[in-house]
């Protein structure tokens, strides 16, 4: 396994991608259901078209002198999407093994180029992304998401992301279980236009309680599918929570949530403007070191960022 030390002891950035899915999907014209790209791993033309994503993105972080976070298609492999995907249990984890496997070839040609390229093992929701869902309690959700964490872990990533959380529970139990399987963890919650959680906890509130029932587990936390503005407001006012924030992919986007689930074209902003709006993110959040892009970006955005 990768030392992944460097990501929060030295100065050094590590880029990540962008918006996968929404290049996927809307800029590409690949189909799945559910928004799933987990089930595309098996068609070769999709295969091709990540290829030349992640290497678009791999030449940028050699150019620029970073490090680089390579996610593994795995968002929406957790166990409880089978039904909605058309798959058995079995079939989805394998198509996790088959998309980190995908990972580690990118990762094995590219890393005497760039001079940390580590492999993230992308975890999604149990439910909808954009809505908080109920579990019942930690135990229930890491249950939930254990089979997945497991078949990465076996695979060799080096480290696990949550994206897109939504709740403290869920958070809490995707945390706990890749402590258990040694394997360093990022929890990634996503907020609405006012700077909360949609279950209306502050991220304050959030990243406290996760820490204080998993003993600082995660490595550090991130913010994902909101736009810049969305957040800007809320870390600024500060506090030592901030401190635990370490990454950011940010939709391109002012919408809503709501707003982007019935969206039927893509809007992707302005890069120029996402680029600038990070350089007052990094002012405010002493210990950014990751950044990327959700919904709606692609390579134009990150490399404004």
């Amino acid at each position: 396994m990768a030392d992944i030390a460097g990501l929060l002891t030295t100065q050094r950035p590590y880029l990540t991608d962008g918006g996968f899915e929404t290049w996927l999907f809307f800029q590409q014209g690949f189909e799945a259901p559910e928004f799933a790209a987990i089930v595309l791993m098996e068609d070769p033309k999709a295969r091709q078209a990540m290829r030349r994503y992640f290497d678009h993105f791999l030449q940028m972080a050699e150019t620029a002198n970073t490090g680089f976070i390579l996610d593994a298609n795995t968002w929406r492999g957790c166990t409880s999407w089978a039904p909605k995907l058309g798959q058995s249990e079995a079939e989805l984890l394998a198509l996790s093994q088959n998309a980190v496997e995908f990972a580690k070839e990118i990762q094995n040609e590219w890393q005497s180029k760039v001079k940390s390229v580590l492999v993230n093992g992308v975890v999604g929701p149990f439910g909808d992304g954009y809505k908080p869902e109920e579990l019942g309690d930690i135990e229930t959700a890491r249950k939930i998401h254990a089979p997945q964490i497991k078949t990465i872990v076996d695979f060799g990533v080096d480290m696990i992301s949550a994206i897109t959380m939504t709740n403290i529970d869920e958070a809490a139990g995707i945390a706990q279980e890749a402590a258990s399987c040694n394997t360093p963890v990022v929890i990634s919650f996503t907020v609405e236009t006012d700077g909360r959680l949609p279950t209306g906890d502050t991220l304050e509130e959030d990243i406290n309680a996760v820490d204080s029932v998993t003993n600082n587990a995660p490595l550090y936390y991130m913010i994902n599918c909101a736009h810049p503005d969305h957040l800007l407001e809320m870390v600024s006012e500060g506090g030592n929570w901030v401190s635990r924030l370490g990454g950011i992919r940010a939709n391109a986007s002012r919408l809503s949530h709501a707003e982007l689930d019935v969206a039927e074209t893509l809007d992707v902003g302005d890069p120029d403007e996402f680029g600038l709006l990070h350089v007052e993110l990094s002012r405010v959040m002493p210990n950014l070191r990751v950044f990327g892009g959700c919904c709606g970006t692609d390579h134009r955005h990150v490399a404004r960022v």
